[in-house]
Parts: structure tokens; sequence; C-alpha cells
């Protein structure tokens, strides 16, 4: 659908129009409804009618983030892991938004609409949380409010210009398209780059679950950070022999370990993304020997339960005493 198209529709119908633009983009579709919000508050033809569009809005966003609650509730930590899978920066994991949204508490939802990728992660959080559903739905719907309400309200002040832009728009399709084209290819371009720079990133020695497993039981065992979210930790269990790690607070946890001593950072994270940013971390605060686990909390679990089930069949082929 061109601008044309869209202006149209907006002008015969804005309200279900902007209701289902909203709610497709906050399910996590990519489809932008942040400029369909800009013109349908320049065509708004009264306040009221620009009142209308923003509890559509309002309605379209809240529903969205009550099914994203609704999913984290059900199934915990697992949509998160699935989100932090689908995420387009595999570096900006889960478990840190979600310690951050601990720390802030509702008022992260109100701010949740402007900050990328948070605005989807918030809701499932909460949901996994458990946190009040109508405080949830309160926070949820102040934030909509005050995201959709700047966009319409940028577009009622601005009409004149933006119908101008429209003109314009409507006038040059050719070569609209052609620039539209060449932004994705930029953007396409830009995304590449960084997961090249993010592989790049992650080219840090690690150490295998077997190798750790072997280390915790030496004379010196390394200290083990646990980077996972508290949500994942208290639904799976503390691992054992680790110590449980923030991101922010990273320094905290290993405040009283001498550097010269070996360090181990795990996570959850797609390509152990949080691991290696905390080993990366530090390593440059000072630490000698900090290795990301490879494969993070999943391998861990593989290798003990490899290394269990060694041990039953070693104790089924020992003589049974008389």
């Amino acid at each position: 659908m061109d601008i044309s198209q869209l202006s149209q529709a907006l002008q015969r119908d804005a309200v279900p129009v902007v209701f289902l633009n909203v709610l497709l983009q906050q399910i996590g579709l990519p489809v932008p409804a942040v400029p369909t919000l800009l013109i349908a508050g320049s065509l708004a033809a009264s306040p009221s009618q620009l009142g209308r569009i923003l509890a559509a809005a309002v309605l379209a966003s809240a529903l969205a983030d009550w099914i994203w609650y609704l999913a984290g509730r059900a199934f915990g930590y697992r949509v998160l892991a699935g989100l932090c899978k689908l995420s387009i920066n595999p570096a900006s994991c889960v478990s840190q938004t979600e310690s951050r949204f601990i720390r802030w508490g509702a008022s992260s939802l109100v701010v949740a609409k402007f900050i990328p990728g948070f605005s989807t992660v918030a809701p499932p959080i909460a949901g996994a949380l458990r946190m009040a559903i109508s405080g949830f739905l309160f926070a949820a719907a102040a934030g909509a409010a005050l995201w959709a309400g700047l966009a319409l309200g940028a577009g009622w002040l601005l009409r004149e210009e933006v119908g101008t832009s429209i003109e314009f728009l409507n006038q040059r399709s050719a070569s609209v398209v052609l620039a539209a084209l060449l932004i994705v290819a930029v953007w396409l371009g830009w995304k590449l780059w960084q997961k090249y720079r993010f592989r790049r990133f992650c080219a840090v020695p690690h150490i295998t679950p077997e190798e750790l497993l072997n280390a915790i039981d030496s004379p010196q065992p390394p200290l083990v950070l646990d980077l996972r979210g508290h949500l994942m930790i208290a639904e799976t269990g503390p691992l054992p022999g680790t110590t449980v790690a923030e991101h922010d607070r990273l320094l905290d946890a290993v405040a009283d370990w001498p550097k010269s001593r070996p360090i181990v950072t795990l996570c959850n994270c797609p390509e152990d993304a949080g691991a290696v940013q905390a080993a990366r971390h530090l390593l440059k605060a000072g630490y000698l020997s900090v290795r990301p686990l490879r494969g993070g909390y999943q391998a861990w679990m593989a290798a003990e339960r490899k290394r269990q089930g060694t041990t039953s069949l070693a104790g089924l082929g020992e003589p049974r005493a008389e």
C-alpha cells in the first residue's frame, strides 16, 4: 500500500486502519505504525476524531501487550529465549533486558515503546514475573497513550506540512520507490556489517563444558558466573558451584576474586553473546583468565547428563558385594 492509498484508507476508516496497523506492529510484525499515526493525525477532522483514533491505538497496543503478557505467564523463560534467538542483534540479550525490567519495575513499561526491542520483550517478562495484571495493563496503556499521542499530536500540529509531503511523494512515486529500495539496501548492508562485527567480537577463547566440569573438580576450580536471567534461574534452579551475576553489576560479583584466578562466564544467549560480553568486560578490567562457556546453559546440562549417564554405566559394571 503506497502513501496515497494509505491516506485514502485513513480518510474513510481511520479508526479501524490505525487499530489494525498498531496491533500488527505491536504483535511483532515488521509493519511500521508511526507513519500511519502521523498521517492519521494530519487527516483528523476534529479533536474528537483525534481522540477516537488515539483510543484505537491505545486499545490495539494494550491488546498486543496483553497477549505477550499471557504468553510469558504461561511459558516463562521459553518465550524469552525464543525472542532472544529472533533478535536482530544477538548481543542484546534478553537476560540483560530482564534485569533492567526488574530494576525499573512498572515504569519501564511506560517508556518501552520508545526503546527498540524492549517494547516486544517487556510484556512477556512482566507476565513471566507474575506482575499484577491490573498494574501491567495500566502501565502498558499509559506508555501506549504517550507513544501514540506524540505521533498523532505531531501529525495534527503539522498537518499542512504532512499534506504537502504526501502530495510531493505521490507526484514522485518512482523516485520514492527507488529511494525506499536504496534505504532497504543500506539497512541490510548495515545489518550484515553488524553481524560481521559481532562474529569478530565473539572470536575469543572459549572453554568447553567437558573442560569446565574437569576444572571444577580440580584443586583450584574457576569462578563460574551464571549470567542467565532471574526468571530462568528461578524456574530451572541454580547451577551447582556457580555464582549468579548481572551484567550491570558484574564487577561486584568478582570483587573478592583474585585477578590471577580463572573465571568462566555462561549465559543462555544465541552464540554465547552475553557470556562473551561479560568475559571481554572482565578482561578489560584486568582479570587475566576469563573464558565464556561454549554453548552456555544448554551445553552445561547436556555435559552433566552425559557424565551422570557414564557414571551410572560404570556403576553397573562393578562387582556386587556379597
